[in-house]
């Protein structure tokens, strides 16, 4: 939970990084477009003013230049009002145009000539205005025809025309930047806002991964809980039977190992009966001996004391050989287990090649599924598994057949497999199936040796693996052990 906490804490600052980052550089290029833009703006704004200050200028001295014609030509003094209005505004255009060029050189460098131009031309109009009004219309109108003043007029609008000209490239250049600043400033915007609802696009899945690893999580939690509770159940049992097999185990020993006890101590008390009759013989001091006691130091040298010792040697190799079992089952508990993969079907192979000798006295035949599930677990505890199962099965074979032995494993859940170990044997009663299992306890009849240990010795080294084995038999048609182990045992050691 700590490690999805502090993922979603990283995940969230980098996306607030991202998106304060993409916000910063949305405001930048606004800001810098809006600027551009501004300037664009301006310098069409002046363009605009140049191209409309010239038009204005040109049209001022057109008017005063065809007033003073119309005046000279006919001597109506209507031609001298748009003569006078020009002259009259004619100060302010300049000044205007003066003003809209300032801040640009290749107009500015231009004005002086301009302003020489107009002079000359203005001084030519006020010349021969004068001369027509005193009577000198004819001076006049040589003046107008040797071109002083048409040819300044023809500069003046030469030199405006190009202003307006320049200008309105000026302002169609302007406008087109201006459009591309715009259109620039729209696509910024709109990869911004496409940046933004990235972002948040990634904040929302973060924030649904994050609910969903917690939901996920308290699923997880919820099925320990319950998965705990069915161990703490299990473990309960498991401590409840293995109370009980000790109490039984607790039993077997005392008991069995008692009646050996009582038989030393009842031959005992037979050697010194014995004892007693040899000692009457031996040490009469040179008595004369009654016949009877020396019939008794007889029988007792020749019968009653090789009968006592023989039961007493075999009372105590019977202890012995308890004690040696309880001692093999005890160091199965205490030996580390090494966990290993196993290829379980090699392992059989090998454990039924063993037995091989006796199944075919048996007139037998093993057979190993070909399908084996993957396990890991100690080596040595499954070889003597099997091998004391394999071993029962030849031991306990029916006689009036053929010993069929058959060997099959599966998965059981996703933590367990199955091995089930079945032959056609004599079977096992009902009331025996778990007395089986228990030290120095066999059942059904007992024709061959041993001491009750093999089957025990099997559960113990199973649950010492973490697993579990049972029996179903039939009498007089054959047993199925059931094993179900750890598929890999380093998970319920730990390790």
């Amino acid at each position: 939970m700590a490690v999805t906490n502090i993922s979603f804490a990283r995940s969230t600052l980098i996306m607030l990084t991202i998106g304060v980052l993409i916000l910063l550089g949305i405001v930048a290029s606004t800001i810098w477009l809006v600027a551009e833009s501004r300037a664009r703006f301006d310098n069409v704004v002046v363009a605009r003013n140049i191209r409309s200050n010239s038009a204005d200028l040109l049209s001022t001295m057109q008017d005063a230049e065809t007033g003073q014609r119309g005046y000279l030509l006919s001597q109506e003094d209507s031609f001298l009002e748009p003569y006078k209005t020009a002259l009259a505004t004619l100060a302010a255009r300049k000044e205007a145009l003066a003003r809209s060029v300032e801040n640009s050189p290749k107009f500015a460098a231009r004005l002086p000539e301009l302003r020489r131009l107009i002079t000359l031309k203005t001084g030519e109009l006020n010349h021969t205005l004068e001369l027509a009004s005193t009577g000198k219309v004819a001076e006049a109108i040589e003046i107008l025809r040797a071109g002083a003043g048409q040819r300044s007029m023809d500069s003046i609008r030469e030199l405006l025309s190009s202003f307006m000209v320049e200008s309105e490239l000026d302002l169609q250049r302007g406008i087109e930047e201006q459009s591309n600043a715009t259109a620039a400033l729209q696509r910024a915007t709109i990869v911004g806002a496409i940046a933004i609802v990235a972002v948040l696009g990634g904040a929302i899945f973060i924030i649904f991964q994050h609910v969903r690893d917690l939901s996920t999580a308290r699923s997880e939690v919820e099925l320990l809980n319950t998965n705990l509770e069915e161990r703490v159940t299990e473990r309960t049992e498991d401590l409840i039977r293995a109370n009980q097999e000790i109490q039984r185990f607790a039993y077997i020993v005392t008991h069995d190992l008692r009646a050996p006890l009582v038989n030393i101590m009842g031959f005992t008390s037979e050697l010194e009966a014995s004892l007693k009759a040899i000692q009457t013989y031996i040490l009469t001091d040179g008595e004369p001996l009654t016949e009877e006691d020396a019939k008794l130091a007889r029988i007792a040298a020749s019968e009653d004391l090789p009968e006592a010792i023989s039961f007493i040697r075999s009372s105590t190799k019977k202890m012995d050989g308890l004690i040696n079992a309880i001692l093999k089952i005890s160091r199965d508990g205490r030996r580390e287990l090494k966990p290993e993969p196993i290829d379980l079907k090699a392992l059989l192979e090998v454990s039924a090649a063993s037995i091989n000798h006796q199944i075919i006295e048996l007139e037998g035949k093993v057979e190993i599924s070909e399908r084996m599930p993957k396990i890991t677990t100690d080596r040595l505890s499954l070889e003597q598994i099997f091998g004391n199962l394999f071993d029962n099965a030849v031991k306990y074979a029916s006689p009036d057949r053929p010993l069929e032995l058959s060997i099959r494993g599966y998965s059981d859940g996703r933590k367990f497999i199955g091995v089930e170990v079945s032959d056609n044997g004599r079977g096992i009663s009902a009331d025996d199936l778990e007395r089986v299992f228990e030290l120095f306890r066999r059942s059904g009849q007992q024709d061959k040796p041993g001491e009750g240990i093999g089957l025990a010795h099997v559960r113990s080294l199973v649950r010492n693996l973490g697993g579990d084995i049972s029996v179903k038999s039939t009498i007089g048609k054959g047993s199925t052990f059931v094993l179900r182990l750890p598929s890999d045992l380093t998970k319920v050691l730990g390790v």
